[in-house]
């Protein structure tokens, strides 16, 4: 005979949580003032949870309705963290069983959000391939990213100059950071690769009297950042194409930004990808590699048959610092300056995470509930990554040294000057 499903869960997730439980079946456990309330709506909730454990089970449950989170979804994430339920033994998962009851091994269809990208593709790493994974995530809604990431339109990890910085000036204070670590001035020629919507292509025209070119596998997003240059008068200056970077045939820039990049390159083709951007580069040029990492350099480099990898990144791969700073100095860079931001792309993250809630019902209405509910976990999830440091975020400055002259300082300073210059 079942148990009473929320009793099963409650003693799955171990004692002396915060947490309390919900089901369709009439039954509830948990204290009285939880942090948090997970429902099953539907009893698919549990099949999903019994066939697919860890992340992916949650997540098809969440993201297909039948479960529900009730309060802060990064707070339940950190309890959940902290709970058994991620560890259980086999005699603890045949008591779960047992109390659940046989049916719930029966497999049901994942949510329609859920992708599994396959030789239809083409190769992983392909033009095509790489083109269909960027599109699927990024080619979404315009709206829906300009109600997430706000005025800027960056998608990457913002630098908090303060801490009573808001985002906006945060992801100013990002891409003007990296202006600064490359040392534009007016004049020079910038390739801004990944470019995204085109805030790095702007700031740096704009700010910095530099001619750049930005390349970007979104169709959408290269459409939107053109017109947000031509509407800036920066049209002269700067353009955006959609273009992978691999196709990029000028070479000789001074400088080379890539922020967000290579977390879409995939292992094997960074040796290739560090190679590339260095022939870019004319002798004593810049680059700066700037991506999330996972805090070891052993193990899997890949989120496959993740949440990550089928909600979120299709094909999405994570190097550690050490493996992509190999990559560059066996490219022939030599390595200037590295820094980790860590705990900046938590408060990113969060920061996306209160834009999505402000905007939670036109974010339905636009990209859909199972859409949305993604974001919500994804956000919640990655900002839990970088809390307990199970990813990182890396900047590293290479440059293109010749004959030993790197054309730099001895010792570097990024300091934003008190007044810039103005650029005419």
């Amino acid at each position: 005979m079942p148990e009473p499903i929320a009793s099963v869960l409650a003693r799955a997730v171990g004692p002396d949580l915060p947490l309390a439980f919900r089901a369709c079946d009439g039954s509830s456990a948990g204290p009285p003032d939880p942090v948090a309330t997970i429902e099953v709506v539907d009893r698919r909730a549990l099949n999903h949870l019994a066939t697919a454990p860890g992340e992916l089970g949650l997540a098809r449950a969440y993201v297909s309705g039948a479960l529900d989170l009730h309060g802060d979804t990064f707070e339940a994430l950190c309890l959940l963290s902290a709970g058994t339920v991620g560890s259980l033994g086999w005699a603890d998962r045949l008591e779960v069983l047992r109390g659940l009851g046989p049916r719930v091994l029966r497999p049901v269809p994942p949510p329609a959000e859920e992708v599994r990208p396959g030789l239809w593709w083409g190769l992983r790493h392909s033009l095509t391939r790489d083109s269909r994974a960027i599109s699927h995530h990024y080619d979404v809604s315009n709206r829906f990213y300009e109600w997430l990431l706000g005025p800027t339109m960056a998608y990457t990890c913002a630098v908090y100059p303060h801490p009573g910085a808001s985002l906006e000036d945060a992801q100013t204070e990002k891409v003007d950071l990296v202006c600064r670590k490359l040392g534009l001035r007016p004049g020079q020629r910038l390739l801004d690769v990944g470019c995204g919507w085109g805030t790095m292509v702007r700031h740096a025209a704009e700010h910095y009297g530099v001619s750049v070119v930005g390349v970007t596998l979104s169709r959408e997003q290269a459409e939107w950042g053109q017109r947000s240059l031509v509407e800036a008068g920066l049209a002269d200056r700067a353009e955006i194409r959609h273009q992978d970077y691999r196709q990029v045939r000028e070479t000789g820039f001074d400088a080379v930004s890539s922020i967000g990049l290579t977390e879409h390159i995939g292992a094997r083709n960074l040796p290739g990808y560090a190679r590339f951007l260095a022939s870019r580069l004319r002798p004593r040029g810049r680059l700066l590699n700037h991506c999330i990492t996972r805090p070891t350099t052993t193990g899997p480099v890949a989120h496959r048959r993740g949440f990550i990898e089928r909600y979120v990144f299709p094909d999405g791969e994570l190097e550690g610092v050490g493996t992509i700073v190999t990559a560059l100095q066996d490219a022939g860079l030599e390595i200037r300056h590295e820094e980790n931001l860590r705990e900046h792309y938590a408060r990113t993250c969060a920061a996306w995470s209160a834009n999505l809630e402000a905007h939670w019902d036109e974010a339905v209405a636009e990209v859909g509930e199972g859409r949305a509910r993604v974001w919500r976990l994804y956000l919640a999830g990655s900002r839990l990554g970088f809390v307990q440091r199970r990813v990182e975020l890396h900047q590293v400055l290479a440059v293109r040294t010749e004959g030993g002259d790197a054309g730099m300082p001895w010792r570097a300073e990024f300091a934003r000057p008190a007044q810039p210059a103005p650029v005419d």
